[in-house]
């Protein structure tokens, strides 16, 4: 195997951020007075474009209070972006990669939330480019691939994507790219095995092991 893209999602694969986004619905709900989502349910949305994670976890949410929500969620949200680190050893990772493939990212994220992270964390350099849900079709639809390979002028079998959810496992399955699943994020290590990754990595570490021997 080689891979000449190689893809990642952003909250859960490379910022340690999921528990964190979980519990910003889970406050928003509470403050809105809707029944709030357990963990897992909250959990599950991550990745998902706004208004389909909203309709996930809060389903009796009005479409009317949907600005309420957004903006609970994103007051909640910002009180704590700051606090959320990258996972141990990613930032490694992706400069030795950046050295030998092109990088790029696919996320649930907006525009302007991931171009926060990304000058935060001084990264922005080792992508070649990125998508976001408010830009195109969210996942698990296959726009942001379809779109980040041709941009980048990179065939399905020369990329590889790797995330934390069913939602970019999906969404690679559909635009006919090879993925990998990272166990350390948002869903559940079975959930993603359902969905028939190339491999389920638990760790950083691992994920550095196994690109290097076949990316």
């Amino acid at each position: 195997m080689s891979y000449r893209l190689i893809v990642f999602d952003w909250d859960g694969t490379i910022i340690d951020s999921a528990a964190t986004i979980a519990e910003c619905i889970r406050d928003a709900a509470r403050e809105l007075e809707l029944e709030v989502p357990d963990l897992e349910r909250a959990r599950h949305v991550i990745g998902l474009g706004l208004h389909d994670a909203m309709r996930l976890a809060v389903p009796d949410l009005p479409a009317q209070r949907y600005p309420a929500f957004v903006e609970s969620y994103r007051r909640h949200f910002l009180a704590r972006k700051d606090a959320m680190l990258l996972f141990d050893g990613m930032r490694g990772l992706l400069a030795e990669l950046s050295g030998k493939h092109l990088l790029a990212i696919a996320t649930g994220k907006s525009r302007r939330g991931l171009d926060h992270d990304l000058d935060f964390h001084g990264l922005k350099a080792l992508f070649a480019a990125s998508r976001c849900a408010d830009e195109t079709k969210p996942k698990p639809h296959p726009a942001m691939l379809q779109e980040l390979m041709a941009e980048l002028e990179v065939a399905e079998h020369e990329t590889i994507m790797i995330g934390d959810t069913s939602h970019d496992l999906e969404m690679a399955r559909a635009a006919g790219v090879e993925a990998l699943a990272v166990t350390y994020g948002a869903h559940p290590e079975a959930g993603l095995r359902a969905c028939d990754p190339l491999l389920c990595i638990a760790d950083v570490a691992s994920l550095r092991t196994w690109l290097n021997a076949n990316a």
